[in-house]
């Protein structure tokens, strides 16, 4: 695994930079506008173009150099960071620019993200599948460890520009790392075999090869409600945190380290020991006590109770994306994985960018006004929620994770679901 490893740590400081910006920024955007919407569209600005070229990144990973194309990515996101940078040093920075740079990045770092997953199962033996997918969770979760208690503290003292200059450097790191190692490419005898095909065909090679695999497409359409779900919490939550919090960043910073603590000790413990032999149980069983632990976040008025709901959160995130991700990499074959995988972020996150974008005007217009002093909720939850700003986003949050943990719980009822790996040599 020493060329997953070099890599490893390359991404690790690259995410660590794009975290720390991310944090700041989000910061910023909320003492500029004081409105959850402004946030909300930052991650709606990510997504949609992340699913514009989803058709054809799987075409683009599995034909050209997967290294060339994670370079890419990188030197990509360093020049959008250096953009950001003179924008906010000349006092030029709006919020809009935040939506631009957004899109940017979420095409790029996508493509990026793509070309690295697909790569994996050919640096790791297929035992290691499931901890090399952990690894992808140690390293996001590490990220979450880091990056907000340092983007706290460094933007309170220093500001916006000191984070954005520190982000550059990380980028160094990943493109040097990334020049030292040979990432290995597929075998192209089923990538040259469709390369004569229509078009058409091409692009819908991932959609015909997940129709022939209901299991695999079960647990897609899980994910597609489960991803809905999650952009309607994550597209809220910064703002929840500031608004309960009296916009403070170092509390912010430390409620996010917490989760990220809790996502590392997680992801070290699956990389350990490997996951459960039933990787559907993390799945739906991880993403039952994840939305658990949202309804508890959101219900919390003491600080330590927030923390500690944090941690033993962050615990558990893991388990349902590295389970995912294992389940993938041995039901598909190493040289069509680009463009299955590109069919399964496009199906799987159809839906995200619409739970982001209702998810802030939904807060600014309903739930907090509902749950101001007087408002038509306050009487009747505000002994629970309390009232006043970010008491309609933990009631919002509240509501849209119960329903998430019913749509796990309910996932055992579905047999292709429950059955995925047992079911995938089928097809």
């Amino acid at each position: 695994m020493r060329t997953l490893l070099t890599i490893w740590i390359g991404q690790f400081a690259s995410l660590l930079g794009s975290e720390m910006t991310n944090f700041a920024i989000t910061i910023w955007a909320w003492e500029v506008s004081d409105r959850a919407t402004a946030l909300s569209f930052i991650l709606v600005a990510q997504q949609i173009p992340r699913l514009l070229i989803s058709p054809f990144a799987g075409i683009i990973c599995d034909r050209f150099s997967r290294k060339h194309l994670m370079l890419l990515g990188d030197f990509v996101a360093g020049l959008s960071t250096i953009v950001l940078l003179v924008l906010f040093l000349s006092d030029r920075l709006e919020i809009w620019h935040l939506y631009i740079s957004g899109a940017i990045n979420g095409l790029f770092g996508y493509i990026q993200a793509l070309a690295y997953s697909a790569s994996m199962s050919l640096m790791v033996a297929k035992q290691h599948y499931a901890r090399a997918a952990a690894l992808q969770s140690l390293q996001i979760s590490g990220g979450y460890v880091l990056a907000p208690a340092l983007a706290g503290s460094i933007y309170a003292i220093a500001g916006l520009g000191s984070i954005l200059a520190i982000d550059l450097s990380t980028f160094v790191v990943a493109i040097i790392t990334l020049s030292l190692v040979s990432v290995p490419q597929p075998n192209s005898s089923k990538t040259d075999a469709t390369s004569t095909s229509p078009r058409l065909q091409q692009l819908t090679f991932g959609l015909r090869y997940l129709w022939t695999r209901p299991s695999l497409l079960a647990l897609l359409s899980f994910f597609l409600i489960n991803n809905f779900i999650d952009s309607l919490n994550f597209a809220i939550l910064p703002a929840m945190v500031l608004a309960r919090s009296g916009n403070d960043a170092t509390i912010v910073g430390t409620l996010y380290a917490f989760f990220g603590a809790g996502g590392a000790i997680g992801g070290l413990t699956i990389s350990i020991w490997g996951g459960p032999k039933r990787r559907i149980h993390g799945v739906l069983t991880g993403n039952i006590i994840w939305k658990f632990g949202l309804v508890v976040l959101a219900l919390a008025q003491r600080t330590s109770v927030k923390m500690g709901t944090a941690f033993v959160s962050g615990f558990c995130s893991p388990f349902p994306s590295s389970s995912s991700q294992a389940i993938w990499m041995a039901a598909v074959e190493p040289e069509v994985q680009g463009r299955v995988f590109a069919t399964r972020f496009f199906l799987g996150q159809l839906a995200a960018p619409l739970g982001a974008a209702i998810a802030g005007p939904l807060a600014d217009r309903v739930f907090e006004p509902a749950m101001q002093p007087g408002g038509t909720l306050a009487s009747i939850l505000g002994s629970i929620f309390g009232t006043g700003q970010g008491a309609g986003m933990a009631l919002q949050m509240t509501l849209v994770s119960i329903c998430g943990a019913i749509v796990a719980l309910g996932g055992y009822g579905i047999r292709q679901l429950r059955r995925v790996e047992l079911e995938k040599t089928e097809a």
